[in-house]
């Protein structure tokens, strides 16, 4: 099991990008929002994986701060597709209510990334010379 499947936000994540896909089927939008809201919620779940398997916390950060951007991309699109009256206020606020937690998730682990020091090597799998050569090379 890769370390990013232990993840509940990663789920959640996989879990909206499902729904989003089942609402894109069962509705008549135009094909540019409706590409832009499948890549933009397939991005929340790819980033969060991408970002696990990063080997230093400001790399795990940058890569879950592109999840909660895309996350926000998605609510855009949704506000606007309910506003064009492409989407019943219902659906809309079921996604809104799952992107919220889902944002929410994320910026804790954003957060925990930040309080939980500035020593940035502390998650390299390794130890001695060779971890301290590769921290050289991230500085």
């Amino acid at each position: 099991m890769f370390d990013f499947e232990k993840l509940e936000v990663y789920r959640r994540a996989k879990g909206f990008n499902a729904e989003i896909s089942v609402f894109r089927s069962r509705n008549n939008i135009d094909r540019v929002p409706k590409d832009q809201l499948k890549r933009a919620s397939l991005s929340v779940a790819l980033n969060i994986a991408e970002g696990s398997s990063r080997f230093t916390k400001p790399d795990r950060k940058n890569f879950l701060i592109i999840a909660r951007g895309s996350l926000f991309e998605c609510v855009v699109i949704l506000e606007i597709l309910k506003e064009q009256e492409l989407m019943t206020a219902e659906d809309y606020n079921k996604f809104y209510k799952a992107g919220d937690e889902l944002s929410r998730m994320i910026f804790a682990m954003i957060k925990n990334l930040q309080l939980s020091g500035s020593e940035s090597t502390d998650l390299l799998p390794i130890s001695g010379s060779l971890k301290s050569r590769i921290i050289r090379l991230l500085d």
